[in-house]
């Protein structure tokens, strides 16, 4: 079980704006943050959260780190460390969520994958 976000990261999540990813509301809804539009700190803050509390899984064949809290998964776009691709958290420019029930690996158990 992951570490739940401290209340200060809770309560910057839920002050924030989530802008819906509109390019992907037939295939992968969810919502998003951009650091340059929200409180430099507190993203920080939450990008390392994901990356220490969250979990290891994967969207298609790309394997990302997730954290979930409150029935939301979080993520960014980081690789997992060891990844040739794989940047500092402070190179993060956006923090990404979404329903449990809209997740890859969900969607994979339920086989409502749409297509690549």
């Amino acid at each position: 079980m992951s570490k739940e976000f401290p209340e200060e990261i809770k309560r910057f999540i839920e002050s924030v704006e989530w802008i819906f990813a509109k390019t992907y509301a037939n295939t992968w809804p969810h919502h998003y943050i951009v650091k340059d539009r929200v409180d430099k700190e507190f993203f920080l803050r939450t990008v390392i959260h994901i990356r220490e509390n969250g979990y290891e899984g994967i969207f298609y064949r790309v394997k990302i780190t997730y954290f979930e809290q409150d029935g939301l998964v979080y993520w960014t776009m980081v690789p997992p460390v060891g990844n040739p691709k794989w940047y500092p958290a402070e190179e993060e420019t956006i923090v990404n969520r979404c329903p449990k029930e809209n997740t890859y690996e969900y969607r994979l158990k339920k086989g409502t994958i749409p297509k690549e």
